[in-house]
C-alpha cells in the first residue's frame, strides 16, 4: 500500500502545473530522443528521480516556501535547515505566553548574503535587542529555499509564470546531469532492458530476478557535493 501511495503522489507532481523535477522535460527528452507519445513516462521518471535525489542528499533542492519554526536557546545565531536561501520573508518572535512578534530586517542579518548561492547551511545573526526580548520561546522563519530551472524554461511551462518570481537560481549542472542519468537509467529499467536489475533470470521467490533499490554509482558521484553532512 505505501509503495502504491507512493506512486500516486509521483504521478501527481508528475502532472501539476510546474513539473518537480531537477531538469525540464523538453531537454529530457531532446537527450533520449523520444517524442510526446512518452511524455507520461518522461514525467514520471523524472519526478521519481528528483525526490530519489532529495532522499538521498537528505535536503529540498528544487525551491520552494518553508515554514521553519526554530526554537530559542539563549544564541544570536537561528541556523535555517534548507539552502540556498534566496530571500528571508519573514520572521516572527514566538513568545511562551502565545503571542508573537514581527522582527524587521534591520534587527539581523544573513550570512552568507541571500541569493549568494552558497551550498551550505545559511545563519540568521540576531541583533542583541532581539536578545532582550523576555519570554522568547522560539522564532518562525518563513523562507525561500532551493535551486530552480532557468527563467527561460519557467516562461516556456507557465506563462503566466509572473516575472519577479523567476528571479532565482538554475539548478547546477552536475544536479541536473544527475537526474538526468537516474531518470534515464529508471525509464531503461521500466522497459524493460534490465538495466539496474539483478539476480538470475530464471530463478523465482528471493533469489530471483529484481530492481536494484540503489542508484547507478556515476550518479551517487554527482551528488555527493550537495549531499547533507550528519554529525
Amino acid at each position: 500500500m505505501k509503495n502504491e501511495e507512493l506512486r500516486m503522489k509521483n504521478e501527481k507532481k508528475a502532472w501539476g502545473d510546474f513539473l518537480y523535477s531537477l531538469m525540464p522535460l523538453e531537454k529530457f527528452k531532446a537527450v533520449l530522443g523520444v517524442d510526446d507519445r512518452d511524455d507520461k513516462m518522461c514525467r514520471f521518471c523524472l519526478v521519481t528521480a528528483t525526490l530519489t535525489i532529495e532522499e538521498y542528499c537528505r535536503r529540498r533542492l528544487l525551491s520552494t516556501l518553508h515554514n521553519e519554526r526554530i526554537e530559542y536557546v539563549n544564541d544570536e545565531c537561528l541556523v535555517l535547515r534548507e539552502y540556498p536561501v534566496q530571500k528571508i520573508k519573514a520572521i516572527r518572535a514566538l513568545y511562551h505566553f502565545d503571542h508573537s512578534d514581527l522582527i524587521e530586517p534591520e534587527f539581523y542579518k544573513i550570512v552568507p548574503d541571500e541569493k549568494s548561492h552558497e551550498n551550505f547551511p545559511y545563519m540568521i545573526i540576531l541583533s542583541p535587542f532581539v536578545k532582550r526580548l523576555r519570554s522568547l520561546a522560539a522564532f518562525r522563519v518563513i523562507y525561500n529555499a532551493g535551486y530552480r530551472i532557468t527563467n527561460e524554461e519557467l516562461k516556456m511551462k507557465n506563462e503566466k509564470w509572473r516575472e519577479d518570481t523567476c528571479d532565482l537560481y538554475g539548478v547546477p549542472g552536475d544536479l541536473a546531469a544527475a537526474c538526468l542519468e537516474l531518470a534515464a537509467w529508471n525509464m531503461n529499467r521500466y522497459r524493460g532492458r534490465r538495466i539496474g536489475m539483478t539476480g538470475n533470470i530464471r530463478g523465482s521467490g528471493r533469489d530471483g530476478e529484481h530492481f536494484e533499490l540503489s542508484m547507478p554509482e556515476n550518479v551517487r558521484g554527482l551528488l555527493e557535493p550537495y549531499r547533507r553532512k550528519v554529525i
